[in-house]
């Protein structure tokens, strides 16, 4: 099958590994190179690097709804899109170009976690199951008609980017299916219940500061959820702290009842670091101080003699 793939980050790369090796015809159409950090030229995009090595053609486009790009893809004449965390949104006119539309890879189970981020939000609002949807895209933002789901259940202690990265994968054998089952002519559509339908916005960096007045369980899954960008923070000595890991379990006899949230109850090198929450403490397993590299807390408690007493001021 002839087929224009549009994607750009990691999480596209499985799929159009999967789209080459079962021998389809493809054109990538991805988005523009970017600055690295410090200036130092520019990147191109996960998806433009693996298309290139897989000797594909690719087409970059800062705005694929644009006259060139509406060109590009009626030149290419593609028998179906497949999109996969492109990253901008299509138009009519970019719909209307294949033959049998265009299908997405979601990856959160529709229609819950339509959006931007879905699988960080996953993480972040502590479900215990996600998975994959494809889907036929259409103007609305992943309100298009469901084709195939595959479920996963995501692990007590599994960061947004070990999900992500197993996410991909199913995703790419999800599409495999679904692509089949399109040639074979026994694909069938299911439109979304709206009713059950959420929303989920880009994260930004202000969402990652940690509010130890909430549940233990509550600043695990957002420690998970922001990791690995960009990373869930608090405060030392005035200045940002990533906390990169917790721990929700506490092995050690103690008395908090008169802590305040964001106290640290256990601040030492042999036990640990670990800090009252709403309803008891939590760990924090590996931590970053401003200007420091990411170790161990209790690698950081040899090199920070005080902690002050509470975290997050």
């Amino acid at each position: 099958m002839r087929i224009a793939f549009l994607g750009t980050p990691e999480f596209a790369l499985p799929s159009l590994q999967m789209l080459f090796d079962e021998g389809h015809e493809i054109a990538v159409f991805t988005q523009p190179d970017r600055p690295r950090d410090r200036g130092h030229g520019l990147a191109m995009p996960p998806v433009k690097e693996l298309a290139l090595s897989l000797g594909l053609p690719v087409y970059q486009f800062g705005r694929i709804r644009n006259e060139d790009g509406v060109c590009a893809l009626r030149e290419f004449a593609p028998d179906l899109m497949v999109t996969a965390a492109f990253g901008q949104l299509l138009s009519q006119e970019n719909l209307d170009i294949p033959k049998y539309g265009c299908i997405n890879v979601h990856g959160s189970l529709l229609p819950k976690y339509r959006g931007a981020a879905p699988i960080q939000w996953a993480v972040v609002n502590g479900e215990r199951v996600t998975g994959v949807t494809t889907m036929l895209t259409e103007l609305g933002l992943d309100t298009g008609d469901m084709l195939m789901k595959a479920e996963t259940e995501i692990g007590a202690n599994e960061t947004a980017g070990e999900l992500y990265s197993r996410l991909a994968v199913i995703g790419a054998q999800l599409l495999k299916e679904t692509i089949a089952a399109l040639e074979d002519g026994t694909l069938t559509r299911t439109p979304q219940n709206e009713d059950e339908a959420s929303y989920c916005g880009m994260i930004k960096k202000p969402m990652a500061a940690i509010d130890f007045s909430g549940t233990v369980s509550r600043v695990h899954d957002l420690v998970r959820g922001m990791n690995p960008a960009p990373m869930a923070f608090t405060f030392f000595e005035g200045a940002p702290m990533k906390v990169i890991a917790t721990r929700k379990e506490c092995p050690y006899e103690v008395e908090y009842g008169e802590a305040a949230p964001g106290e640290c109850v256990i601040a030492d090198s042999r036990r640990g670091l670990f800090v009252k929450c709403a309803d008891g403490l939590i760990e924090i397993a590996e931590l970053q101080f401003a200007g420091s590299k990411r170790m161990p807390a209790k690698a950081a408690l040899n090199s920070k003699a005080m902690l002050h007493k509470v975290l997050g001021q």
